[in-house]
């Protein structure tokens, strides 16, 4: 399948409108928690985890109910929904992204919550440890910790040693806790690999997509010959954007989700998407047959992907080394 649009089909797959025959109402429910729009039902039913579902003997209206209100792309619709979910009674609320679970939490502190793709779960106040999270929510995070981005960076100069003046793009919502304070997280490492590097490191914040020409004039003022973007839910649904802004200016460009490669990023390192998701669903079927999400450790990724574009290296003037070459799970032509 076209694992760009794998983020999406994940709740996707499990959006289509269920037929409530009689007989149904006392099935479990599954509440899905998912910012990104919909996909056709066409599609949602090409995607794998219908299979794995069905495997873990859950056949959406016949032995299980799904709830999955429409995100549209916004964010900002995050709380609406998980509010309704709950007044939905579901058994179970799979969480797509920090925001999602966020949202989840901040709505329900008895009905089970898996998440999947949070990085700093134990920093967003959504478990007290990994190995026991203790309340009502786990899952399988989205990295080992902040050491990821420091191997983004390392990656980055690697494959762009004359890049000196790295521009990042961050995220508010994405790092705003239960509580809604906002947290460091992998922050303090990243500007100490950028210190390592020898490469000036700047921030800049975008919380909604209107911040886009602001930011980017601001990253072209302080003459930025790299950026880094981590994905969330905003940088992924403009990640086309960024794409094209890096490469009409020059810019090496750094990504943790192969998505924003296949638009035409020079590269990514970070976690395997579907193979994550893969794994959670086996959390929510654990969780739907009666197993406790504070007692179940939140998880690893199971596996981690170097994705190059040497397409757009070709492109920017740069020659990717063999050696880092060689170590990529993927190229792109």
């Amino acid at each position: 399948m076209d694992r760009r649009r794998f983020v999406a089909l994940m709740g996707s797959a499990l959006a289509a409108p269920l037929a409530r025959a009689q007989g149904t109402t006392n099935l479990p429910i599954l509440g899905v928690l998912n910012p990104h729009p919909r996909e056709t039902p066409e599609q949602a039913a090409r995607s794998p985890i219908f299979a794995r579902l069905k495997q873990l003997g859950w056949v959406r209206g016949e032995t299980i109910q799904i709830e999955r209100p429409d995100g549209e792309g916004r964010e900002d619709r995050l709380p609406a929904m998980a509010e309704e979910l709950v007044r939905k009674r579901v058994n179970v609320i799979w969480a797509i992204g920090p925001e999602a679970a966020v949202a989840a939490a901040r709505a329900t502190q008895t009905i089970p919550i898996v998440f999947w793709g949070v990085a700093y779960p134990i920093e967003q106040g959504l478990v007290d440890s990994y190995a026991r999270p203790g309340r009502n929510v786990t899952g399988v995070a989205f990295s080992t910790g902040p050491e990821l981005a420091g191997k983004v960076l390392e990656y980055l100069k690697q494959i762009s040693p004359s890049a000196k003046r790295l521009a990042q793009i961050t995220t508010p919502s994405a790092s705003t806790d239960v509580k809604g304070n906002r947290y460091v997280g992998a922050m303090p490492t990243i500007e100490a690999a950028a210190r390592k590097l020898g490469m000036e490191h700047r921030a800049y914040d975008i919380a909604r997509v209107e911040d886009l020409d602001r930011v980017f004039a601001a990253i072209l003022a302080s003459r930025a010959q790299a950026l880094y973007v981590p994905g969330t839910t905003l940088t992924f649904r403009e990640r086309q954007r960024f794409v094209d802004f890096a490469i009409g200016n020059r810019l090496a460009s750094a990504f943790n989700q192969r998505e924003f490669v296949e638009s035409g990023g020079l590269f990514s390192y970070g976690i395997d998407t579907p193979a994550t998701v893969l794994q959670t669903v086996t959390y929510v079927d654990r969780v739907l047959r009666g197993a406790k999400p504070a007692d179940l450790p939140v998880e690893m990724p199971s596996k981690y992907e170097l994705v190059i574009n040497v397409k757009t290296a070709k492109a920017l003037g740069i020659s990717v080394p063999q050696s880092v070459l060689l170590r990529a799970d993927r190229v792109i032509e």
